[in-house]
């Protein structure tokens, strides 16, 4: 059997296996977060606050629309204990084997006199184009002659890279929108003090 279909193999087995065997502390997702007694210049600030703590960079934020846009973050691998942005064993899985991304954006608004805060966290992955070749050992060969330390993409590569969108991250949405609720409430309970 080709060395390489039997690592991707291996590759995929370890993948269903970590993502079936891993406890799923997210099995409920929150959709929505509805502070008792916020406000909105405080939920502004306490996002902008967690977000920062997960490394992510701020692109847009206005206080006026109760809006923050995040620029797009690489997805933390497995070695990379202390950043939070691939949530759950899968992610940070998927995260060491391709190149992943991930931006988030947060709407703070008022419904029916209560605030309430939403997360929509989208992940891409980046697409590299195949090269034309005749055969596989033309392949076989092409990987070769590249420098495995510093392989090099054809200039049509490099013009033709595109992020695959992969849709939504429940998971992250998730583990932010509790940050936040964690850090409000803490914030509340200072100030009762």
């Amino acid at each position: 059997m080709n060395k390489l279909i039997l690592n991707k193999l291996l590759t995929c087995s370890l993948l269903f296996w970590l993502a079936g065997c891993a406890q799923n502390k997210y099995a409920k997702t929150i959709e929505q977060l509805c502070p008792p007694d916020a406000n909105k210049t405080a939920a502004m600030t306490t996002a902008e606050q967690v977000l920062a703590e997960m490394h992510f960079s701020i692109e847009k934020f206005d206080v006026n629309v109760g809006y923050i846009r995040t620029a797009p973050l690489s997805g933390a691998q497995s070695f990379e204990f202390w950043r939070a942005d691939s949530v759950g064993s899968f992610n940070r899985t998927e995260a060491d084997m391709q190149s992943i991304r991930r931006a988030v954006e947060i709407n703070i608004s008022e419904q029916a006199g209560q605030l309430c805060i939403n997360c929509i966290a989208t992940t891409h992955r980046l697409s590299l184009p195949q090269s034309q070749t005749a055969t596989d050992q033309h392949t076989a060969m092409s990987y070769q002659q590249r420098d495995a330390k510093n392989p090099k993409l054809t200039h049509e590569q490099k013009m033709n890279l595109t992020w695959t969108d992969l849709g939504r991250d429940n998971q992250l949405e998730t583990e932010i929108l509790k940050r936040i609720e964690k850090q409000l409430a803490a914030t509340k309970k200072e100030q009762n003090k």
